[in-house]
């Protein structure tokens, strides 16, 4: 697998920032992506432990949703906060998930990644509408580890 400051280039990774503007402008919802080399414990655990590290359990709403990508362990994990999970139904994490797979099957990382924020933003906007007052609550580079 490519290092990761190879995984995508500068410009794939200004798309996916402007991807998560985007996707952000209707939703009071909040989008991170983490990216890493290597996870040397369970992958749904460490994302879990990177969405506090990045304190994305701090939103108002409780609606972050986390894209975490581990490079080499070929894994990626979709993670949601519990206002997110208590409004929406239980394939919407599997449709997200099955829509980054996709293109990430193909070598198409960075489409995958965008794939899945265009699908979290359109249903972060129904259940959490941006409304008059709301604020961009968490930041929408992509973090590294």
């Amino acid at each position: 697998m490519p290092h990761i400051e190879d995984f995508l280039t500068t410009a794939e990774e200004q798309e996916i920032v402007a991807a998560i503007r985007n996707a952000e402008l209707e939703t009071s919802g909040e989008i991170r992506v983490h990216i890493e080399q290597q996870c040397d414990i369970d992958v749904y655990e460490r994302a879990l432990d990177i969405f506090y590290i990045l304190k994305m359990d701090n939103t108002k709403q409780q609606n972050g949703v986390l894209i975490y990508v581990a490079v080499d362990n070929k894994a990626f994990v979709i993670f949601g906060d519990q206002g997110i999970n208590n409004k929406v139904d239980g394939d919407f994490w599997n449709s997200t998930r099955d829509k980054i797979a996709l293109q990430f099957k193909s070598g198409n990382f960075k489409q995958g990644i965008i794939d899945g924020i265009e699908e979290a933003g359109n249903v972060l906007s129904k259940h959490f509408p941006w409304r008059h007052g709301d604020r961009d609550e968490l930041d929408n580079t992509i973090s590294k580890g």
